[in-house]
Parts: structure tokens; sequence; C-alpha cells
């Protein structure tokens, strides 16, 4: 586990990403504009993290992607937040405040589309269990979302 930068706070504008996340995988994404990614520290490690996100003063769970996404071979990094949380419109240009609780994996390739949506699927499952845990839901009321 990588915990070194653990909590870590971030804001962004959501972005247009690549529309392979709501499109190709059915999990949609809040990509977070280049320069949120670029001001990332040296030695955040790339992976998939997990903790809470608030959007319209809403706060939700969330799982998060950075990196590179080896499977889709990009050749630039980028910070991808899904909200576990069904949207009936997108909030392309909205503010968004995240809080990486926790790490779970490092990114990796996969060898289908589907063992990458059942990568996805597990790290959801593993985040839902993991922020029930008091020490990780106290986040959820951090006055970072509040300010």
């Amino acid at each position: 586990m990588c915990t070194k930068n653990l909590p870590y706070f971030l804001s962004g504008i959501v972005v247009r990403g690549f529309g392979r996340g709501s499109k190709a995988l059915g999990i949609p994404t809040a990509n977070l504009e280049d320069e949120v990614v670029n001001n990332l520290p040296n030695d955040f490690k790339t992976g998939v993290y997990y903790g809470w996100a608030c959007l319209d003063r809403q706060v939700y769970k969330m799982v998060a992607s950075i990196g590179w996404n080896p499977f889709y071979k990009n050749e630039k990094k980028t910070v991808e937040v899904h909200l576990l949380h069904k949207f009936e419109n997108d909030f392309y240009g909205k503010c968004i405040k995240v809080i990486f609780v926790d790490y779970i994996r490092p990114e990796r390739d996969f060898t289908s589309e589907e063992e990458l949506i059942r990568a996805i699927h597990d790290d959801i499952a593993f985040a839902e269990e993991q922020l029930q845990q008091s020490d990780k839901l106290a986040y959820k009321d951090d006055q970072f979302f509040t300010e």
C-alpha cells in the first residue's frame, strides 16, 4: 500500500475525457483538467484509489484511476474519478473536490475489456466495503468539502 501522500486532497474542473468510461465500459468517469494532473506530487504513485468526492455540495463514494491506463496505451497521464452514484446528466465544467483516502492497486494492463471491467467492479466493491469503516467514513464530513 502506498500511504505516504494519503489522504490527498484535490479539486478541479471536470473535462471531457476519451469517452470510454460511459460508452465502452459502462462506468462513467469525471476526468479532471490537465492542470490538476500536472500538479500532483512527483512521487504520487499511479494506480487505483478510493475515497470521497463532492459535487454540487453532495458527497459521494468514489474510486479513481491515476495514470496512463495501460490497456488503452494512453500517452497522457489522467485523473479519472468514478462516483458511486447514478447521475442523469453529465457535469462537464463543474468543480469537483476529491479526497483520496487509500490506495487499492497499481495500474496494470489487461488481456481484454471484459477483464478490465471485472477489475473495476472489484475495485468498486472493495471501496464500498472499506468506506464503511469509521476511520474512512470520517472523511465524508471533512471541512474541505464545505470550504
